[in-house]
Protein backbone atom coordinates (compact mmCIF):
# COMPACT_ATOMS: atom_id res chain seq x y z
CA UNK A 1 0.00 0.00 0.00
CA UNK A 2 0.90 3.45 -0.71
CA UNK A 3 2.64 4.96 2.16
CA UNK A 4 1.46 8.82 1.80
CA UNK A 5 3.42 10.03 5.20
CA UNK A 6 6.97 9.37 2.53
CA UNK A 7 7.73 11.58 -0.21
CA UNK A 8 7.79 10.43 -3.82
CA UNK A 9 11.28 9.52 -5.08
CA UNK A 10 12.91 12.48 -6.78
CA UNK A 11 15.64 12.40 -9.95
CA UNK A 12 17.16 15.32 -11.75
CA UNK A 13 16.10 16.03 -15.31
CA UNK A 14 18.58 15.03 -17.35
CA UNK A 15 18.01 15.15 -21.10
CA UNK A 16 15.27 16.58 -23.16
CA UNK A 17 13.93 14.76 -26.04
CA UNK A 18 12.78 16.64 -29.12
CA UNK A 19 11.09 15.97 -32.16
CA UNK A 20 13.45 16.79 -35.03
CA UNK A 21 11.41 18.04 -38.23
CA UNK A 22 11.35 17.23 -41.54
CA UNK A 23 12.81 19.50 -44.41
CA UNK A 24 11.79 20.36 -48.28
CA UNK A 25 12.00 23.50 -50.42
CA UNK A 26 9.45 24.26 -52.50
CA UNK A 27 9.83 25.32 -56.19
CA UNK A 28 10.33 29.14 -55.32
CA UNK A 29 12.70 28.43 -52.72
CA UNK A 30 10.71 28.54 -49.47
CA UNK A 31 11.86 26.27 -46.78
CA UNK A 32 9.32 24.27 -45.49
CA UNK A 33 9.97 22.55 -41.87
CA UNK A 34 7.56 20.16 -40.95
CA UNK A 35 6.17 18.37 -37.42
CA UNK A 36 3.70 15.91 -37.57
CA UNK A 37 1.41 14.43 -35.18
CA UNK A 38 -1.54 12.18 -36.32
CA UNK A 39 -3.15 12.70 -33.20
CA UNK A 40 -4.46 15.97 -33.73
CA UNK A 41 -7.14 17.16 -35.68
CA UNK A 42 -5.27 20.64 -36.36
CA UNK A 43 -3.26 21.98 -39.02
CA UNK A 44 -0.92 25.54 -37.68
CA UNK A 45 1.05 26.90 -40.88
CA UNK A 46 3.45 29.94 -39.48
CA UNK A 47 4.47 31.92 -42.36
CA UNK A 48 7.95 34.19 -41.01
CA UNK A 49 9.23 37.06 -42.96
CA UNK A 50 12.04 39.16 -42.04
CA UNK A 51 11.38 42.64 -41.33
CA UNK A 52 12.51 44.87 -43.68
CA UNK A 53 14.17 48.42 -43.73
CA UNK A 54 15.53 50.77 -45.88
CA UNK A 55 19.25 51.83 -45.45
CA UNK A 56 17.73 55.47 -44.07
CA UNK A 57 15.56 54.20 -41.22
CA UNK A 58 14.06 51.71 -39.48
CA UNK A 59 10.29 52.24 -38.41
CA UNK A 60 8.59 49.24 -36.92
CA UNK A 61 5.36 51.23 -36.75
CA UNK A 62 5.18 50.62 -40.61
CA UNK A 63 6.05 46.83 -39.97
CA UNK A 64 3.38 46.66 -37.24
CA UNK A 65 0.72 48.59 -39.59
CA UNK A 66 1.76 45.44 -42.28
CA UNK A 67 1.41 42.91 -39.91
CA UNK A 68 -2.15 43.77 -38.94
CA UNK A 69 -3.65 45.11 -42.35
CA UNK A 70 -2.69 42.55 -44.77
CA UNK A 71 -5.94 40.74 -44.10
CA UNK A 72 -7.92 44.02 -44.35
CA UNK A 73 -8.90 43.25 -47.87
CA UNK A 74 -7.92 41.89 -51.21
CA UNK A 75 -9.10 42.50 -54.59
CA UNK A 76 -11.64 39.52 -54.86
CA UNK A 77 -12.41 40.03 -50.63
CA UNK A 78 -13.34 42.35 -48.42
CA UNK A 79 -12.04 42.42 -44.60
CA UNK A 80 -15.58 41.38 -43.89
CA UNK A 81 -15.98 38.61 -46.20
CA UNK A 82 -12.39 37.11 -45.43
CA UNK A 83 -13.02 36.91 -41.87
CA UNK A 84 -16.70 35.77 -42.58
CA UNK A 85 -14.65 32.95 -44.32
CA UNK A 86 -12.34 32.09 -41.82
CA UNK A 87 -15.01 32.26 -38.86
CA UNK A 88 -17.30 29.51 -41.51
CA UNK A 89 -14.55 26.79 -41.23
CA UNK A 90 -13.60 27.46 -37.75
CA UNK A 91 -10.04 28.56 -38.42
CA UNK A 92 -7.84 31.61 -37.14
CA UNK A 93 -5.96 33.50 -38.93
CA UNK A 94 -3.68 35.37 -36.60
CA UNK A 95 -0.71 38.11 -37.84
CA UNK A 96 1.73 38.50 -35.17
CA UNK A 97 4.94 41.14 -35.18
CA UNK A 98 8.29 41.99 -33.10
CA UNK A 99 10.99 43.88 -33.60
CA UNK A 100 12.59 41.27 -36.09
CA UNK A 101 9.97 39.11 -37.68
CA UNK A 102 6.36 39.39 -38.96
CA UNK A 103 4.38 35.65 -38.54
CA UNK A 104 1.30 35.22 -40.13
CA UNK A 105 -0.31 31.94 -38.21
CA UNK A 106 -3.00 29.56 -39.85
CA UNK A 107 -4.89 27.29 -37.30
CA UNK A 108 -7.44 24.71 -39.22
CA UNK A 109 -8.90 21.51 -38.92
CA UNK A 110 -6.87 19.43 -40.59
CA UNK A 111 -10.24 18.70 -43.33
CA UNK A 112 -10.63 22.19 -43.71
CA UNK A 113 -6.96 22.69 -45.16
CA UNK A 114 -8.68 23.05 -49.13
CA UNK A 115 -10.91 25.29 -48.45
CA UNK A 116 -8.74 28.00 -46.13
CA UNK A 117 -5.25 27.88 -48.08
CA UNK A 118 -6.44 30.33 -50.86
CA UNK A 119 -7.72 32.55 -48.86
CA UNK A 120 -4.63 32.74 -47.35
CA UNK A 121 -2.88 32.82 -51.12
CA UNK A 122 -4.37 35.54 -51.32
CA UNK A 123 -3.57 37.45 -48.47
CA UNK A 124 -0.11 37.01 -49.67
CA UNK A 125 0.01 37.85 -52.91
CA UNK A 126 -2.83 40.49 -53.44
CA UNK A 127 -3.19 42.48 -50.03
CA UNK A 128 -4.69 45.87 -51.00
CA UNK A 129 -4.66 47.81 -47.94
CA UNK A 130 -7.80 49.43 -48.22
CA UNK A 131 -7.99 53.36 -47.17
CA UNK A 132 -11.00 52.56 -45.04
CA UNK A 133 -9.43 50.28 -43.02
CA UNK A 134 -5.87 51.93 -42.94
CA UNK A 135 -7.94 55.02 -41.41
CA UNK A 136 -9.83 52.87 -38.94
CA UNK A 137 -6.43 51.22 -37.68
CA UNK A 138 -4.75 55.08 -37.36
CA UNK A 139 -7.59 56.08 -35.65
CA UNK A 140 -8.03 53.15 -33.25
CA UNK A 141 -3.97 53.33 -32.13
CA UNK A 142 -4.13 57.23 -32.01
CA UNK A 143 -6.69 57.22 -29.34
CA UNK A 144 -4.94 54.10 -27.62
CA UNK A 145 -1.31 55.88 -27.69
CA UNK A 146 -2.95 59.22 -25.78
CA UNK A 147 -4.55 56.66 -23.39
CA UNK A 148 -1.14 54.34 -22.79
CA UNK A 149 1.03 58.05 -22.51
CA UNK A 150 -1.16 58.52 -19.42
CA UNK A 151 0.21 55.71 -17.86
CA UNK A 152 3.83 55.46 -16.33
CA UNK A 153 4.50 52.13 -16.67
CA UNK A 154 4.10 52.71 -20.80
CA UNK A 155 6.47 55.85 -20.77
CA UNK A 156 8.81 54.20 -18.65
CA UNK A 157 9.12 51.05 -21.56
CA UNK A 158 9.37 54.07 -23.87
CA UNK A 159 12.40 55.92 -22.51
CA UNK A 160 13.68 52.94 -21.58
CA UNK A 161 14.66 51.34 -25.48
CA UNK A 162 15.24 54.76 -26.47
CA UNK A 163 17.96 55.28 -23.87
CA UNK A 164 19.62 51.97 -24.23
CA UNK A 165 19.31 51.21 -28.07
CA UNK A 166 19.06 54.72 -29.71
CA UNK A 167 17.28 55.46 -33.37
CA UNK A 168 16.71 52.25 -34.99
CA UNK A 169 13.78 49.80 -34.35
CA UNK A 170 14.23 48.63 -31.22
CA UNK A 171 14.83 52.01 -29.63
CA UNK A 172 11.80 53.93 -32.27
CA UNK A 173 8.88 55.29 -30.20
CA UNK A 174 5.68 55.14 -31.53
CA UNK A 175 4.53 58.63 -31.94
CA UNK A 176 1.17 60.62 -33.39
CA UNK A 177 2.43 62.12 -36.03
CA UNK A 178 4.16 58.48 -36.87
CA UNK A 179 1.14 57.14 -36.94
CA UNK A 180 -0.55 60.23 -38.36
CA UNK A 181 2.18 59.83 -41.50
CA UNK A 182 1.30 55.98 -42.35
CA UNK A 183 0.02 56.00 -45.88
CA UNK A 184 -1.10 53.25 -48.60
CA UNK A 185 2.03 53.53 -51.22
CA UNK A 186 4.40 52.99 -48.24
CA UNK A 187 2.85 49.71 -47.23
CA UNK A 188 2.26 48.77 -50.59
CA UNK A 189 6.05 49.02 -51.05
CA UNK A 190 7.06 47.18 -47.88
CA UNK A 191 4.27 44.27 -48.64
CA UNK A 192 6.09 43.98 -51.94
CA UNK A 193 9.78 44.03 -50.64
CA UNK A 194 8.67 41.88 -47.58
CA UNK A 195 6.02 39.20 -48.50
CA UNK A 196 8.40 37.22 -50.36
CA UNK A 197 8.87 33.81 -50.88
CA UNK A 198 12.60 34.05 -50.39
CA UNK A 199 12.35 36.28 -47.44
CA UNK A 200 10.02 33.45 -45.40
CA UNK A 201 10.32 29.99 -43.35
CA UNK A 202 7.07 27.93 -43.30
CA UNK A 203 6.27 25.94 -40.15
CA UNK A 204 3.78 23.32 -40.31
CA UNK A 205 2.83 21.30 -37.21
CA UNK A 206 0.12 19.41 -36.70
CA UNK A 207 -2.08 16.68 -38.81
CA UNK A 208 0.25 17.10 -41.90
CA UNK A 209 -0.64 14.24 -43.98
CA UNK A 210 0.61 13.86 -47.68
CA UNK A 211 -2.36 16.21 -49.24
CA UNK A 212 -2.00 19.03 -46.68
CA UNK A 213 1.70 19.10 -48.15
CA UNK A 214 0.59 19.21 -51.78
CA UNK A 215 -1.76 21.87 -50.80
CA UNK A 216 0.53 24.15 -49.31
CA UNK A 217 3.23 23.03 -52.50
CA UNK A 218 0.70 23.69 -54.79
CA UNK A 219 0.18 27.41 -53.13
CA UNK A 220 2.99 28.26 -52.11
CA UNK A 221 5.40 26.41 -53.80
CA UNK A 222 4.13 26.72 -57.71
CA UNK A 223 2.02 29.63 -57.57
CA UNK A 224 3.41 32.06 -55.37
CA UNK A 225 6.61 34.04 -57.07
CA UNK A 226 9.06 35.63 -56.28
CA UNK A 227 8.69 39.50 -57.61
CA UNK A 228 11.66 40.61 -56.53
CA UNK A 229 15.40 39.57 -57.30
CA UNK A 230 17.07 37.86 -54.11
CA UNK A 231 19.27 40.12 -52.30
CA UNK A 232 16.96 43.21 -52.72
CA UNK A 233 15.39 43.23 -49.24
CA UNK A 234 17.23 44.96 -46.65
CA UNK A 235 17.42 43.67 -42.69
CA UNK A 236 20.48 46.14 -41.81
CA UNK A 237 20.59 47.64 -38.00
CA UNK A 238 22.36 50.37 -36.91
CA UNK A 239 23.13 49.70 -33.08
CA UNK A 240 25.80 51.35 -31.32
CA UNK A 241 27.28 49.71 -27.98
CA UNK A 242 27.20 53.14 -26.13
CA UNK A 243 24.02 54.27 -24.24
CA UNK A 244 23.36 56.51 -21.36
CA UNK A 245 23.68 55.31 -17.93
CA UNK A 246 22.58 58.14 -16.00
CA UNK A 247 19.02 58.11 -14.18
CA UNK A 248 16.49 59.56 -16.13
CA UNK A 249 13.29 60.36 -14.26
CA UNK A 250 10.03 62.16 -15.70
CA UNK A 251 8.36 63.47 -12.94
CA UNK A 252 4.16 63.06 -12.76
CA UNK A 253 2.69 65.38 -9.58
CA UNK A 254 -0.69 62.80 -9.46
CA UNK A 255 1.06 59.82 -9.53
CA UNK A 256 0.53 57.47 -6.92
CA UNK A 257 2.65 54.89 -8.34
CA UNK A 258 6.64 55.10 -9.91
CA UNK A 259 7.50 52.87 -12.62
CA UNK A 260 11.14 51.95 -12.53
CA UNK A 261 13.18 50.04 -15.69
CA UNK A 262 16.68 49.54 -15.29
CA UNK A 263 18.42 47.33 -18.03
CA UNK A 264 21.82 46.81 -20.44
CA UNK A 265 22.73 45.50 -23.32
CA UNK A 266 23.42 41.67 -22.72
CA UNK A 267 23.62 38.48 -25.21
CA UNK A 268 21.91 37.13 -27.77
CA UNK A 269 20.37 33.30 -27.93
CA UNK A 270 23.67 32.61 -29.84
CA UNK A 271 25.90 33.39 -27.58
CA UNK A 272 27.57 30.82 -25.87
CA UNK A 273 27.12 32.55 -22.46
CA UNK A 274 23.63 33.01 -23.43
CA UNK A 275 22.08 30.01 -20.94
CA UNK A 276 24.53 30.71 -18.23
CA UNK A 277 23.12 34.33 -18.45
CA UNK A 278 19.53 32.81 -18.26
CA UNK A 279 20.21 30.90 -14.99
CA UNK A 280 21.65 34.48 -13.39
CA UNK A 281 18.24 36.35 -14.01
CA UNK A 282 15.86 33.37 -13.38
CA UNK A 283 17.71 32.83 -9.72
CA UNK A 284 18.41 37.32 -9.27
CA UNK A 285 14.16 38.23 -10.77
CA UNK A 286 13.31 35.54 -13.33
CA UNK A 287 10.68 33.44 -11.40
CA UNK A 288 8.36 34.03 -8.43
CA UNK A 289 10.72 32.73 -5.80
CA UNK A 290 13.75 35.16 -7.04
CA UNK A 291 16.15 37.36 -4.54
CA UNK A 292 14.33 40.75 -5.67
CA UNK A 293 10.52 39.22 -5.39
CA UNK A 294 11.29 37.78 -1.99
CA UNK A 295 13.39 40.91 -0.86
CA UNK A 296 11.13 43.77 -2.87
CA UNK A 297 7.48 42.48 -2.68
CA UNK A 298 7.47 39.81 0.41
CA UNK A 299 9.62 41.74 2.70
CA UNK A 300 10.05 44.85 2.19
CA UNK A 301 6.43 45.09 0.79
CA UNK A 302 6.92 47.55 -1.86
CA UNK A 303 5.21 46.04 -4.95
CA UNK A 304 3.31 43.47 -6.18
CA UNK A 305 5.50 42.28 -8.85
CA UNK A 306 8.39 42.47 -9.63
CA UNK A 307 11.10 40.99 -12.54
CA UNK A 308 14.12 40.98 -14.60
CA UNK A 309 14.25 38.88 -17.88
CA UNK A 310 17.17 38.34 -20.18
CA UNK A 311 15.61 39.10 -24.07
CA UNK A 312 17.29 38.17 -27.03
CA UNK A 313 16.44 39.98 -30.48
CA UNK A 314 17.78 38.99 -33.81
CA UNK A 315 20.48 41.45 -33.63
CA UNK A 316 21.50 42.49 -29.76
CA UNK A 317 20.26 40.88 -26.66
CA UNK A 318 19.29 43.19 -23.31
CA UNK A 319 18.56 42.43 -19.13
CA UNK A 320 15.64 44.14 -18.04
CA UNK A 321 14.63 44.72 -14.55
CA UNK A 322 10.75 46.17 -14.05
CA UNK A 323 8.56 47.35 -11.71
CA UNK A 324 5.78 49.81 -10.25
CA UNK A 325 6.05 50.65 -6.99
CA UNK A 326 4.32 53.28 -4.08
CA UNK A 327 6.22 57.04 -4.89
CA UNK A 328 7.02 56.91 -0.75
CA UNK A 329 9.37 53.98 -1.79
CA UNK A 330 10.98 54.66 -5.12
CA UNK A 331 14.51 55.49 -4.07
CA UNK A 332 14.50 52.66 -1.32
CA UNK A 333 13.39 50.22 -3.73
CA UNK A 334 16.42 51.37 -6.40
CA UNK A 335 18.78 50.96 -3.30
CA UNK A 336 17.24 47.49 -3.24
CA UNK A 337 17.85 46.57 -6.46
CA UNK A 338 21.47 47.73 -6.02
CA UNK A 339 21.98 45.79 -2.97
CA UNK A 340 20.92 42.56 -4.70
CA UNK A 341 23.04 43.36 -7.38
CA UNK A 342 25.93 44.13 -4.91
CA UNK A 343 25.23 40.94 -2.94
CA UNK A 344 25.52 38.58 -6.43
CA UNK A 345 28.57 39.99 -7.39
CA UNK A 346 30.32 39.52 -4.09
CA UNK A 347 28.99 36.54 -2.26
CA UNK A 348 28.18 33.26 -3.01
CA UNK A 349 24.83 31.24 -4.09
CA UNK A 350 24.45 28.61 -1.88
CA UNK A 351 23.71 25.03 -2.98
CA UNK A 352 20.21 24.95 -2.46
CA UNK A 353 19.17 27.76 -4.01
CA UNK A 354 21.29 27.00 -7.01
CA UNK A 355 20.04 23.66 -7.35
CA UNK A 356 16.19 24.88 -6.99
CA UNK A 357 16.34 27.38 -9.52
CA UNK A 358 18.41 24.27 -11.75
CA UNK A 359 14.88 22.63 -11.19
CA UNK A 360 12.60 25.13 -11.77
CA UNK A 361 14.24 25.72 -15.36
CA UNK A 362 14.72 22.26 -16.49
CA UNK A 363 11.29 21.42 -15.07
CA UNK A 364 9.70 24.45 -16.85
CA UNK A 365 11.47 23.41 -20.19
CA UNK A 366 9.84 20.03 -19.96
CA UNK A 367 6.54 21.48 -18.79
CA UNK A 368 6.65 23.55 -21.88
CA UNK A 369 6.42 20.39 -24.84
CA UNK A 370 3.40 19.52 -24.06
CA UNK A 371 2.05 18.82 -27.60
CA UNK A 372 3.69 19.10 -31.25
CA UNK A 373 3.08 22.74 -31.68
CA UNK A 374 5.63 22.97 -28.72
CA UNK A 375 8.05 21.19 -30.18
CA UNK A 376 7.91 23.22 -33.10
CA UNK A 377 7.97 26.15 -31.28
CA UNK A 378 11.37 25.07 -29.65
CA UNK A 379 12.97 24.64 -32.89
CA UNK A 380 11.56 28.27 -34.72
CA UNK A 381 13.21 29.73 -31.91
CA UNK A 382 16.53 28.24 -32.43
CA UNK A 383 16.59 28.16 -36.14
CA UNK A 384 15.81 31.80 -36.76
CA UNK A 385 19.09 32.16 -34.10
CA UNK A 386 20.80 30.36 -36.54
CA UNK A 387 21.25 27.19 -34.53
CA UNK A 388 19.86 23.69 -34.56
CA UNK A 389 17.48 21.19 -32.11
CA UNK A 390 21.43 20.29 -30.34
CA UNK A 391 21.29 23.95 -28.47
CA UNK A 392 18.88 22.29 -26.07
CA UNK A 393 21.18 19.56 -25.49
CA UNK A 394 23.82 22.53 -24.68
CA UNK A 395 21.14 24.22 -22.82
CA UNK A 396 20.58 21.19 -20.22
CA UNK A 397 24.87 20.78 -20.25
CA UNK A 398 25.26 24.32 -18.90
CA UNK A 399 22.30 24.52 -15.99
CA UNK A 400 23.29 21.41 -15.32
CA UNK A 401 27.30 22.42 -14.39
CA UNK A 402 26.03 26.01 -12.93
CA UNK A 403 27.62 26.55 -9.31
CA UNK A 404 28.06 29.44 -7.04
CA UNK A 405 31.45 30.46 -8.85
CA UNK A 406 30.01 30.71 -12.07
CA UNK A 407 26.93 32.62 -10.84
CA UNK A 408 28.94 34.88 -9.19
CA UNK A 409 31.37 35.60 -12.18
CA UNK A 410 28.25 36.21 -14.79
CA UNK A 411 26.80 38.48 -12.21
CA UNK A 412 29.86 40.79 -11.94
CA UNK A 413 29.89 40.93 -15.53
CA UNK A 414 26.33 41.50 -16.22
CA UNK A 415 25.01 42.68 -13.08
CA UNK A 416 26.61 45.64 -12.98
CA UNK A 417 24.08 48.83 -10.81
CA UNK A 418 26.33 51.56 -12.91
CA UNK A 419 25.97 49.87 -15.97
CA UNK A 420 22.12 50.22 -16.21
CA UNK A 421 20.16 52.33 -17.91
CA UNK A 422 17.79 53.74 -15.12
CA UNK A 423 14.50 55.03 -16.01
CA UNK A 424 12.05 56.10 -13.64
CA UNK A 425 8.62 57.62 -14.33
CA UNK A 426 6.10 59.08 -11.29
CA UNK A 427 7.98 60.37 -7.77
CA UNK A 428 11.15 59.91 -6.58
CA UNK A 429 11.47 61.11 -2.22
Amino acid sequence: MLNRAEAPQSHDIQGISLVSPDHLVLDNGLPVYIFTSQDQPLVKAEFVFKNTFDSQTENPLLNTALSALMKEGTSRMSSAEIAEKVDYYGAFLVPDFSFDYTCYTLYTLNKYVPQVLPLLYDILVDAQFPDLELNNFKRTNRQNLQISLQKNDFVAKQMFYQTLFGNNRYGAAVTDKALSDLNRTDLAELYAQQVQPHNCTLFLSGNITSDVIREVSDYFGSKWKNSLPIGTVGHGIKLSAEYDTTLRYQERNDAVQSAIRLGRHSLKRCDKNYPALQFVNTLFGGYFGSRLMRNIREDKGYTYGIGSSAVTFAHTGMLVISTQVGTEVTTLTLQEIEKEMYLMQNELASESEIKLVKNYMLGAMLGSLESIFSHADKFKAVHLSGMDLSYYTYYTQVLHAMDAPKVRAIAQEYLRYEDMVKVVVGKMH
